[in-house]
């Protein structure tokens, strides 16, 4: 059976396959073409790519040539001044060669003359020069004398300095009456309406005396008076109130105790006039010179007394305590971190008499900015509680104490001659000794002071073979006396009233008080000459039994409020100055050195 096909099928069929392969041409053709463009473009950047980096070759090399241009022209200019100071240099040269040969020819004249004025003095004046050394000599002994006659003068000085504070008294009672503040303007019920409350009914009308006006309704106006030692008004100055301490403070060093405490309420001055303001730089310890209390301006004179005397040895420690609740806390006692923390402390009085706190701590202080340094760390620590007086209000009794131990050089002296005596007696045999406790021995016609004290090495009765008596003492120390001066900022003498406090906080008040009163009663007692001084009521006055009793010096600085509004408690303060004014103490006995033969 024939195959048919059909023609027309394989013609379009080729057809199909014909124009499929046209638009795949065509396809392709359009890639070329837009490769094409693409080429175009990129020749295209390239070519400006290139021209713009030729002519920036050329500005560059412009830029170059025009460098190059100016650089020769700089370099022709500095060779010109080089040239110009080669010049002006060869100039000064030959100046100074003229200059060298006439000084050295005017130096060559100048010795000549030289030599010929000193055989000239030497031929003439050699009498003049014999008188002129013998003139020196004798100015050199007479400056030796008015040394001897200056050193005389200053023990008779020391000596009248200290009769002259003993004629003012042992206790002195100093006031001062501080300006109104700002918390004076508060109304109470017994100051009465209106501005009568602010006005000032306290006035220091002379240097001793002060004056208190008591207004009391239907009552008529009196007038008191109180004398004391010295009276400072609102007007004086920290400076002015420490000059009359500052007197004080030259018979710490000739070997007296000495106590300068500040009483009054709160807000009427007291840690103001010991400490100075606050608001100054409290925290670096640094206060304006005019704003300095009485604390660092007495160890800042403490110091420069002790520089006066370079030739004897001092000591001087601070302690920083606090009687809180009449208990006495270390303000210097560190814990094992080294943090400062108040620690607890017992006041004992040892066999001598004096009161002892055992454990306190002491801090070697060599100037007065290392005390307030120390001061600025501890205050910190200190009970403050706020009251309707004061907001910072002083809960405890401060007490910072310097203690000050002096070697008098002639104690030094003394030890050491003696021990250089006993030296040359080691050195030498004798053939007989003597001692001073021997009965049976015969003591040589001729022995100086010192050859008496001898070792027992030294002697032939050294053993007890030979010895018929016992040895003498083999060494000698000196034993420095100790001094104390103790700066007491008192809390607050107000009644509980005035402070507007309760619960837990009034016995704070009442332990304050009890204290103060411990403190009255112990002035009444030395005042009264009684034969039994209650200092261990309180721990406040068996902390200070060594400063306000026996043979010490005290001072009590009244810090008063002016106005009508604490008048009560003004004329407390200045009661109890009255009462301590009364007290006549045992004469002064200075502390000296003492020589202990061991």
């Amino acid at each position: 059976m024939p195959l048919f096909i059909n023609r027309d099928q394989i013609v379009a069929h080729q057809v199909h396959l014909l124009e499929h392969k046209l638009r795949n041409k065509e396809e392709r053709i359009l890639e070329l073409e837009t490769e094409n463009a693409i080429l175009h473009l990129r020749l295209a950047e390239c070519a400006g790519r290139l021209r713009r980096e030729h002519e920036g070759d050329k500005k560059a090399e412009d830029h170059h040539q025009l460098q190059r241009k100016i650089f020769q022209t700089s370099l022709v200019k500095l060779h010109t001044q080089v040239q110009a100071v080669k010049q002006v240099l060869s100039e000064v040269f030959a100046v100074y060669v003229s200059s060298a040969s006439e000084l050295e020819e005017q130096s060559k004249q100048l010795l000549q003359k030289v030599k010929q004025a000193s055989s000239h003095l030497n031929d003439h004046n050699g009498e003049e020069l014999l008188n002129l050394q013998a003139r020196v000599a004798a100015l050199e002994r007479s400056l030796e004398e008015e040394r001897e006659r200056c050193r005389g003068e200053k023990q008779k000085r020391k000596e009248i300095h200290n009769t002259l504070v003993e004629l003012r008294g042992n206790i002195r009672v100093h006031c001062r009456v501080r300006p109104v503040l700002h918390f004076d303007h508060v109304q109470t019920s017994t100051c009465g309406s209106g501005s009568a409350s602010t006005e000032p009914v306290i006035h220091a009308i002379s240097d001793d005396t002060v004056s208190v006006t008591c207004l009391k309704t239907g009552m008529p106006v009196q007038q008191k008076m109180f004398e004391l030692e010295r009276v400072h008004g609102p007007e004086d100055s920290q400076e002015v109130v420490f000059k009359e301490v500052k007197c004080l403070l030259t018979s710490l060093l000739d070997g007296y105790n000495l106590c300068i405490m500040a009483y009054g309420q709160t807000g009427s001055g007291k840690t103001h006039t010991m400490m100075g303001s606050q608001s100054l730089k409290a925290k670096s310890g640094m206060l304006q010179e005019s704003q300095e209390g009485i604390i660092p301006k007495a160890a800042a004179e403490l110091f420069r007394l002790i520089s006066e005397k370079p030739a004897e040895s001092h000591t001087v420690e601070l302690s920083v305590m606090e009687v809180y609740n009449n208990e006495v806390y270390d303000l210097l006692a560190r814990d094992e971190q080294g943090n400062a923390v108040g620690q607890r402390r017992d006041v004992v009085t040892t066999s001598s008499g004096a009161s002892q706190v055992p454990n306190l701590t002491y801090e070697p202080v060599c100037n007065a900015s290392e005390i307030m340094q120390i001061l600025s760390g501890v205050l910190k620590l200190r009970a403050q509680c706020p009251t309707l007086i004061h907001a910072d209000s002083s809960r405890s009794h401060l007490v910072v104490s310097l203690t000050i131990s002096t070697k008098s050089p002639d104690a030094l002296a003394l030890a050491h001659s003696l021990q250089r005596a006993k030296k040359d007696m080691k050195s030498s045999t004798c053939k007989q000794w003597w001692s001073p406790r021997c009965r049976r021995a015969n003591p040589p016609s001729r022995h100086s002071a010192d050859e008496l004290t001898v070792s027992p090495a030294s002697s032939p009765c050294s053993s007890p073979a030979l010895s018929p008596c016992p040895s003498p003492r083999n060494s000698i120390s000196v034993t420095p006396f100790r001094t104390k001066l103790q700066l007491v900022d008192l809390a607050g003498s107000e009644c509980v009233g005035m402070t507007g406090l309760s619960g837990a906080a009034l016995w704070e008040v009442s332990c304050i008080n009890r204290s103060l009163s411990a403190l009255s009663d112990v002035l009444g007692a030395l005042a009264e000459q009684r034969p039994h001084v209650p200092y261990r009521n309180s721990k406040l006055t068996h902390l200070l039994q060594d400063t306000i009793g026996g043979d010490s010096k005290l001072l009590v600085m009244l810090c008063v409020s002016p106005t009508h509004r604490f008048i009560t408690e003004s004329l407390q303060s200045l009661a109890f100055g009255t009462r301590a004014r009364q007290v006549q103490k045992e004469r002064l006995q200075r502390k000296t050195n003492t020589h202990k033969v061991i």
